[in-house]
């Protein structure tokens, strides 16, 4: 049986960062339950940190680790969290130092793509 208090946590992050709340059917196997509970529900709901001090830690993660498909779906979030497109193309210069140029560039790439999904879908198209 599901721990309902961290799931529900972890369901509020889920929510907040991507606008979609699963349902315990919609986690039925293992490996999505411990995502929605323990990622979420746990380690993303800590008090130490604020959901946007996370996303903006798991996005330079994401990026110093060149995983693209993770990181297109954690800048969405960024934004959903009040994390600006300036903020965003600033981690990505301090980055460049830190993780390499071309993971900075690879960065801005995607952030770019994620930016003019975000505008079409804006205005309608």
């Amino acid at each position: 049986m599901a721990d309902t208090t961290r799931f529900d946590r972890g369901a509020a992050v889920l929510d907040q960062l991507f606008g979609f709340r699963p349902t315990p059917e919609q986690t039925a196997d293992d490996f999505a339950r411990l995502t929605v509970e323990g990622l979420f529900g746990d380690v993303w709901s800590r008090p130490g940190l604020a959901v946007r001090d996370r996303s903006l830690a798991t996005v330079a993660a994401l990026t110093a680790l060149g995983r693209e498909h993770e990181l297109r779906m954690h800048l969405g979030g960024a934004l959903r969290v009040g994390i600006t497109r300036e903020q965003i193309r600033e981690l990505m210069m301090h980055l460049a130092h830190y993780g390499g140029w071309p993971v900075a560039v690879m960065g801005l790439r995607v952030a770019g793509e994620v930016f003019a999904a975000a505008d079409k879908a804006a205005a309608g198209g």
